[in-house]
């Protein structure tokens, strides 16, 4: 297991309305808990991201860091160009993501557009692995909201037991709180029993400021995961932001006593990637979050490289790409 340092940054101190009901009962209660939230030190993040980025780790932690990355990634195709054979070959490599090693754990999810949720959910049948599907208009999010539900109700009809929600942004940077509210609750309930990601869009915020809000007001309205991006916007995810969410998510939970799960998706492709956000999960929300139920890897490449580093450490040579397969 890994031995990290213990947290050492206090928790952020939220005074809010009890119950959190009157935060959301209209655009002003909204507006107010959400500006009076404490401003994020922006320099102090960054820094704080840097140094922990810089922490090595090795021998047995490493291959336990490196096997509960492979169970956190949520194995994503989601181009134009995808077809039920390729959400099958993919179906396959969630499952046994090396196949020359039974020991190889599995991934948490196989993420797909909407059509392609059936074949995911025929492939993946007895697996364990989750079947996620993105939706409300990906990755834009420009529908009507009831183009946005019917979105989320047909994957979910397909078998999906995690949704991937887009917020629209350009309400959330005009201030239109409630509507983005509103919308989160409305998916939250067309998604039933299946778990709601809200993916903010970091890299469209701004700010950090911006980031903290829209953490909060996905939380206030039900999201079960907060997710930083599509992938399909630069910057996506960073460590800075990723510790501003997991400091959201860690003061949330204090506030309410309810956890919610946190997903960096995009440009995470190396496992020295992957284990620095390990490190920070821990550092900043702490330990109750390094598992696949409550932190997460949005990835299309990321798994290859895991595979490449466990098979180094297990053999003692050289892996490369060779050795895994191309998706």
């Amino acid at each position: 297991m890994l031995v990290f340092r213990p947290p050492t940054l206090g928790s952020m101190t939220v005074t809010a309305p009890a119950p959190f009901s009157e935060v959301t009962r209209s655009e002003s209660s909204l507006r107010t808990f959400l500006h009076g939230l404490p401003g994020v030190d922006a320099v102090g993040a960054d820094a704080r991201a840097a140094m922990l980025g810089t922490r090595s780790i090795k021998t047995t932690s490493k291959a336990w860091a490196l096997d509960l990355a492979i169970r956190m990634v949520d194995l994503t195709t989601l181009e134009g160009q995808d077809t039920p054979a390729k959400v099958r070959a993919l179906a396959a490599k969630a499952r046994r993501p090396d196949p020359a090693d039974p020991g190889c754990p599995s991934v948490a999810a196989l993420c797909v557009y909407p059509d392609m949720v059936p074949a995911a959910v025929a492939a993946l049948a007895g697996s364990g692995v989750h079947v996620a599907s993105v939706a409300t208009a990906f990755p834009s999010g420009r529908a009507s909201t009831a183009v946005k539900l019917a979105d989320v109700r047909d994957a979910v009809a397909g078998g999906a037991d995690e949704i991937d929600m887009v917020i629209d942004r350009g309400a959330f940077l005009s201030g239109r709180y409630a509507q983005v509210h509103d919308e989160i609750v409305a998916t939250r309930a067309a998604c039933g029993s299946a778990h709601l990601k809200v993916i903010l869009e970091t890299g469209e915020l701004g700010t950090y400021d911006n980031v903290r809000r829209a953490s909060w007001l996905a939380m206030l309205a039900g999201a079960d995961f907060v997710k930083t991006s599509t992938g399909k916007v630069s910057p996506a995810s960073t460590l800075p932001v990723t510790l501003v969410m997991l400091e959201a998510c860690r003061d949330f939970r204090d506030a309410t006593g309810r956890q919610v799960g946190m997903k960096s998706a995009g440009g995470i492709r190396t496992s020295k990637d992957a284990i620095k956000y390990l490190v920070l999960v821990n550092e900043t929300a702490g330990d109750d979050w390094l598992d696949p139920a409550w932190f997460r890897f949005g990835a299309s490449s990321l798994l290859n490289d895991l595979l490449m580093q466990r098979q180094t450490m297990a053999s003692g040579q050289y892996s490369g790409p060779d050795y895994v397969t191309l998706d």
